[in-house]
């Protein structure tokens, strides 16, 4: 059986970790490897310069990836502060035709439309987050791709942060 693996990040005003972790044999949790760089861009737990913070992240994540050998994927992020927010949202696009065969590109262009969400001012989408899918009103699906229709929706899990 193979190993489950979670990936974490902390953002500080200092530095940047990212771990890569499983669970021993018993279920007990274990850190497998750790990636830090200076967090540049963070002020006061602020993130103030958004590029310079993924600038950081990813060094981070490069980090812990020669270290461990693993590929990072997914990763769970811990943000605190006032400056960020979720927002639960539903979107929608139509497909080319009725019975249109569901496609990995059709999914991202979903994603990717999440991003002109109108947001408050001063207000940046950090991630857009898919929590499930509906498929011509067929809802509660994880994986839309490969199934037939003509409507794609998606609730999504929406984070946002003051870039202000």
């Amino acid at each position: 059986m193979e190993r489950e693996i979670v990936v974490g990040i902390d953002i500080g005003t200092t530095k940047i970790a990212v771990f890569i972790g499983s669970k021993d044999e018993q279920g007990k949790p274990i850190i497998l490897g750790m990636g830090k760089s200076e967090s540049i861009g963070v002020e006061r737990g602020i993130v103030r310069n958004i590029e310079q913070t993924s600038i950081s992240i990813k060094k981070a994540i490069e980090e812990v990836e020669q270290k461990t050998g693993y590929v990072v994927k997914e990763v769970f992020v811990g943000i605190a502060g006032n400056q960020i927010r979720n927002i639960q949202h539903r979107g929608n696009i139509m497909l080319e035709s009725k019975g249109h065969i569901i496609k990995e590109a059709d999914r991202e262009r979903l994603i990717k439309d999440q991003e002109n969400l109108v947001l408050q001012p001063g207000e940046k989408i950090i991630h857009v987050v898919p929590q499930s899918f509906i498929v011509d009103g067929d809802g509660d699906i994880i994986n839309p791709i490969g199934m037939p229709g003509s409507c794609l929706e998606g609730n999504f899990n929406i984070i946002t942060g003051n870039v202000s």
